[in-house]
């Protein structure tokens, strides 16, 4: 799926923003409503646990259970995000690069200054797409702050995690991402060089994987 950028698309001079073409090239302008989602295949064996989680919990599936789950082609899909430490870049380039994978209508909002984080994230709920995708810390605490407003909205944060996720919000991390908030401050097993490629893009497909198949609101943890 090529992608580019059409005028069409630009965001509010409010909010800096770079919007990427899954969203305007695929003829799929968001203007009209769609379908609900549903997942497209099934995960393997464990990726639930025996139990199903309680709301926070965290789980562990087993590696590459969530390879068999993917989102119907056109999900519209919001990336949400702050920062420009490479941590936060590897966590940009994996979801574009899952997004053009898989097919799914991306629109990517930036925000640049802290003064604009909620309303970024105001910003992504706007466009009702079917997932906003977190990628950078900056934007766990304002997420704390607004998604439990907005429960008819869908969040994966990827990288790190809300300290206490209402339903509808679904994070996929990892021992050496796991940021929970300023108030918590950084867990000791925190490790920049964790933040690779290949485990980015893990978390994203296991979060979404969860997302599409109705577990939310809880913490998967990946090794």
């Amino acid at each position: 799926m090529r992608s580019r950028l059409l005028p069409a698309c630009t965001l509010a001079a409010a909010v800096a923003t770079a919007l990427l073409a899954a969203g305007c090239g695929s003829g799929d302008d968001w203007s009209r409503p769609h379908a609900k989602p549903t997942a497209v295949g099934t995960p393997g064996p464990g990726f639930f646990p025996a139990t199903s989680p309680a709301p926070e919990a965290t789980i562990t599936p087993g590696p590459g259970s969530w390879n068999g789950v993917r989102p119907p082609e056109g999900y519209r899909v919001v990336l949400l995000t702050a920062g420009e430490d490479r941590q936060t870049r590897t966590l940009v380039n994996a979801v574009t690069a899952w997004a053009e994978e898989a097919r799914v209508s991306l629109r990517t909002v930036t925000a640049t200054r802290p003064d604009q984080f909620v309303a970024s994230i105001s910003r992504a709920m706007e466009m009702k797409p079917d997932l906003i995708v977190s990628a950078g810390d900056d934007l766990v605490d304002p997420l704390a702050l607004v998604t439990p407003n907005h429960l008819d909205r869908q969040f994966l944060v990827v990288g790190a995690e809300l300290a206490e996720p209402t339903a509808n919000v679904t994070a996929a991390d990892w021992a050496g991402a796991s940021f929970r908030g300023e108030g918590l401050g950084m867990s000791s097993t925190y490790d920049p060089a964790s933040f690779t490629p290949e485990r980015a893009g893990r978390a994203v497909r296991a979060g979404v994987a969860a997302v599409l198949t109705g577990m939310t609101g809880i913490v998967i943890l990946l090794d």
